[in-house]
């Protein structure tokens, strides 16, 4: 059992931090756009909204290189799941009010058609997500994490 949460530990790390360095790298380079996305939500004030706009795309990236290369992966874990719990919580409410947006996941976003917006599917994307990151911060333990060679070095050297 212990060889396969290594395994599984691998997949969900290189899936969240897969998807979260994709993300973030469609939309680091129009950061116009990524902001406009955000104050689509109607949920924060304008300032607010651009500032996140801009952060987000880089602690995306940031988080995704951590995730993949296994480096503090339960504080990544930790800070990905509360990402996915914010981004649930958006999405839904957008839809709950009746908004009619493209989520900007993935770059883009913003306005869309009056009944073209799609919620189902980026809400059980970010469902799926904030459970591996769950996982994660319970058994951060991978193969081929970083984590896992500075403490196997921690226990050789008895500390």
């Amino acid at each position: 059992m212990r060889e396969f949460k290594l395994w599984f530990g691998l997949a969900s790390r290189l899936t969240l931090g897969g998807v979260l360095l994709v993300a973030g790298y469609l939309k680091y380079d129009e950061i116009d756009k990524s902001q406009m996305a955000v104050r689509a939500y109607e949920m924060l004030p304008i300032a607010l909204a651009n500032f996140i706009g801009i952060v987000l795309p880089f602690a995306e990236i940031g988080m995704g290189l951590l995730l993949i290369l296994g480096a503090a992966t339960r504080i990544t874990a930790a800070l990905s799941t509360l990402l996915m719990v914010v981004f649930v919580i958006g999405i839904s409410q957008a839809w709950a009010r009746g908004l009619s947006i493209d989520c900007g996941c993935f770059g883009g976003g913003g306005q869309v058609e009056p009944g073209t917006a799609n919620y189902i599917t980026p809400l059980l994307r970010d469902t799926g997500l904030l459970a591996l990151g769950i996982y994660l911060f319970r058994y951060p333990q991978s193969k081929f994490s970083l984590d896992k060679s500075s403490q196997k070095l921690n226990l050789e050297k008895g500390i």
